[in-house]
């Protein structure tokens, strides 16, 4: 009897030795592929409907499979959702984005928002990043192009370009 109570308690903290040192580990080779994470950009547009817009910031988050979201301090002007997209290594230190976003129409009129209209579907835009991240994996500087689509996924004006600088969020 004395033998089982002792063999219980070994067995448990053996277990929990191996879960510990093995199952909490991260495997790098999966999951950093040097864009993985969170980071704050700013961005400049240079062309195209959104010329106008001045401080434009980006908020990305890069995650380990490719997939990525994207959000900006213009995401309520009009209103509008985060931009969903995916990401890729395209070469040492170089990385592609690609991510859409719905668009909204304007209500006609402040009675029709009253009434519980809103702002109503109006197509999307699409954005196509060019990354070269920095040597120390820390910052990256890059180049997007935006279209827009009406609701029947016809190119429409108004597209343009932009650089960013961004930085990765750390604590």
């Amino acid at each position: 009897m004395r033998k089982k109570l002792f063999i219980g308690p070994v067995f448990a903290a053996a277990l929990l030795g191996i879960v510990v040192t093995t199952g909490c580990q991260i495997n790098k080779s999966k999951t950093d592929d040097g864009l993985t994470g969170a980071w704050r950009g700013n961005v400049q547009i240079t062309s195209g409907a959104y010329a106008d817009a001045k401080d434009v910031k980006f908020m990305y988050a890069f995650n380990a499979g490719g997939t990525m979201t994207e959000s900006s301090n213009y995401d309520a002007v009009p209103p509008g959702s985060p931009a969903y997209g995916m990401w890729r290594k395209i070469g040492a230190r170089q990385y592609e984005a690609r991510y859409e976003f719905f668009m909204n129409m304007p209500p006609a009129s402040f009675d029709e928002l009253a009434k519980g209209g809103g702002w109503m579907p109006d197509g999307h835009g699409v954005v196509t990043e060019k990354i070269n991240l920095s040597a120390d994996g820390n910052t990256f500087d890059s180049t997007l192009k935006y279209e827009f689509f009406n609701p029947q996924g016809k190119l429409i004006p108004g597209g343009g370009e932009a650089i960013s600088k961004a930085e990765r969020l750390i604590f």
